[in-house]
């Protein structure tokens, strides 16, 4: 120590103790490198899967209000026409609902699969890399 102090060069354990921090600094910033771009490939799958919920949810809507509009319509229909009229309206009905819920329970799904928005596998990844780090400097401060 005191001869890097001294302006003087370091011995050959000096230098390779250099060379290994410079090593360690380069495989560190690759490993964050690494890591971040993980993080942002999970963050756009979840994004995906939030934007699919979204347009199911919006396809459920739609769908709820032309159920809305046939179920208005059948009430006039079965006001003023004969049975079997107004039962072909109400099935119709039925049947745009029953699709509207299968939506919005598939967006539903979707939507979970989306949230949280954390990138998990990136995190975890991160902390092994640090328990990691930390093991090799205790192994190396042992020898």
């Amino acid at each position: 120590m005191a001869d890097v102090l001294n302006g003087r060069t370091g011995t050959l354990s000096d230098q390779s103790t250099a060379e290994l921090v410079q090593r360690a600094s380069e495989q560190l910033s690759k490993l964050v490198r690494d890591e971040l771009t993980l993080a942002k490939a999970e963050l756009a799958e979840k994004g995906k899967h939030a934007g699919i919920g979204v347009g199911l949810f919006s396809g459920a809507g739609v769908l709820a209000m032309y159920g809305v509009g046939a179920t208005i319509a059948t009430a006039i229909i079965a006001l003023s026409l004969v049975w079997p009229l107004w039962l072909a309206s109400l099935v119709i009905t039925a049947v745009i609902f029953v699709v509207a819920g299968v939506l919005a329970l598939i967006g539903r799904s979707q939507f979970r699969r989306a949230v949280p928005a954390e990138p998990k596998a990136a995190i975890e990844g991160f902390k092994a890399d640090v328990d990691e780090v930390k093991q090799a400097v205790r192994d190396r401060g042992r020898a």
